[in-house]
């Protein structure tokens, strides 16, 4: 990175307070690519340092794992009181199902966690449950883009990038966000979750995965390391010359960032992938020997998700479920959710459970930030003629853990049925302001300037939520 590329302390403190209009777009970007967590310090005093996002793409059912209401149980097959015959998103709606798996209190806490996710229900004592929160879209795409860009349009930042933005990395030779897609495929939105929209294009995510490595990461055999110096000599000094001549070219110091990354990528990412480096135990842990090759795979995702934040990536973000399937591939489930639940659970449950105790045995999870987060929830009933239930934006379940969270903790509540949010409702940018929190920055005050808008993560909306602050 050249010198006469990085801007002034002053200018990176205005940077984080809302004036990035003020910086060449080359330079905003060069400074972004190759800065580590001493180059800036958050607005105040973080709790978290590093943060997982666990990601269920097609909406998982929240009352059929943690919100547990026992009117579903008293009037099952009955119609919902004032909404006999609803219309939702795929159409009418039946009679009240109950949940299909138990409940049983977990933990000292007793919380109420379903036979479907047992193991995180035994860390229930860890975890601040969500329970009133709500999405403004009820449609898959749009509302995976809401909850990882705040948005529910393409083209805006993603969280992870926000995050990259405000903080930089702790490890200049690996990325700062890491996007791990399901061994099944991609999410609904693709890219839009982990990409950096008009923030540089240096902050955005990288995807990766244990069954997807980063493609071309060493050079062919015939190329000696001799030539490759050399030729990376070449390319910087045309990238240089080309810089001289764009100097207010976002994507082209964005490009070059990222071939600068991946020369450092090449001697560290082998090492940081490398998972024969763990132990049996474990691997048992996650449950990376399961002969459900897709458990398997899922499993070591989630060891890859620990071992990148304790290499020092800032913001990864872990994928369980792919794209639109009728349910196959991801938690949709429209018409079979108990056939199909039963087995996304196997693969979700124990890894998940997984890295939480490894997190918390290294002594990891006090300084990073678990979320648990899908795009909406489901209908406390079942879709006419079908056993499966339809979208319910109006009021689902997501949780975090570890730093700086309450931990066995309750927050908001669905109505006696888990039809909607009553009990201090929360937003999408309510949970995003809150994450920004815990990493020590404040909403309000980390924007970007846009075709004349001032924009945020959180738009002009979002409150922390502190009822669940430790």
């Amino acid at each position: 990175m050249l010198p006469s590329m990085v801007p002034n302390r002053l200018s990176r403190r205005r940077l984080l307070s809302g004036s990035a209009a003020a910086l060449p777009q080359i330079a905003l970007a060069s400074l972004l690519a190759d800065r580590t967590s001493a180059s800036e310090k958050p607005h105040f005093s973080a709790k978290a340092k590093n943060v997982i996002v666990v990601f269920c793409s097609g909406a998982i059912s929240h009352v059929d794992t943690f919100d547990f209401k026992p009117e579903l149980l008293r009037l099952n097959g009955k119609p919902l009181p004032g909404n006999a015959k609803l219309v939702s998103f795929q159409g009418p709606n039946g009679n009240l199902t109950a949940p299909l798996w138990k409940f049983r209190p977990r933990g000292q806490s007793g919380k109420m966690v379903s036979d479907l996710v047992p193991r995180i229900g035994e860390l229930a004592d860890e975890i601040c449950f969500f329970h009133s929160m709500t999405n403004k879209s009820n449609t898959h795409g749009p509302a995976e883009n809401v909850m990882n860009t705040g948005f529910a349009f393409d083209g805006f930042p993603s969280m992870g990038s926000w995050i990259n933005f405000g903080l930089g990395s702790e490890n200049k030779n690996l990325p700062a966000f890491v996007a791990i897609e399901d061994p099944r495929g991609m999410p609904q939105s693709g890219p839009n979750n982990w990409a950096s929209g008009f923030l540089p294009a240096s902050v955005q995510g990288t995807p990766l995965s244990t069954t997807m490595p980063i493609r071309y990461l060493q050079p062919p055999k015939s190329v000696s390391s001799k030539t490759d110096t050399a030729a990376r000599d070449a390319l910087q000094f045309m990238e240089q010359n080309f810089q001289r001549s764009y100097p207010g070219d976002n994507q082209l110091a964005g490009r070059i960032a990222s071939y600068e990354l991946a020369a450092r990528m090449q001697m560290h990412v082998p090492e940081v992938t490398d998972l024969s480096q763990e132990s049996a135990h474990t691997l048992k842990l996650y449950g990376a020997d399961s002969p459900d090759k897709t458990k398997a795979a899922f499993a070591n995702n989630c060891i890859l998700a620990r071992r990148l934040i304790e290499s020092g990536v800032r913001f990864v973000q872990l994928f369980n479920g792919a794209y639109a399937s009728g349910g196959r591939i991801n938690w949709d489930g429209h018409s079979k959710l108990k056939e199909q639940y039963d087995v996304h659970g196997q693969i979700l449950d124990q890894p998940v459970a997984g890295l939480l105790r490894d997190l918390k045995q290294r002594g990891m999870l006090e300084s990073t930030l678990v979320v648990f987060a899908t795009e909406f929830g489901r209908m406390p009933m079942f879709q006419a003629g079908t056993y499966g239930r339809d979208h319910n934006p109006l009021g689902f379940t997501c949780w975090m853990a570890g730093a700086g969270v309450r931990k066995g903790y309750s927050y908001g509540a669905t109505d006696e049925f888990g039809f909607k949010a009553v009990e201090n409702v929360a937003t999408v940018h309510d949970f995003h302001a809150t994450i920004l929190h815990l990493l020590g920055l404040d909403h309000k005050r980390l924007t970007f300037y846009h075709n004349g808008i001032q924009r945020r993560l959180t738009d002009v909306h979002g409150k922390v939520i502190r009822d669940v602050l430790a």
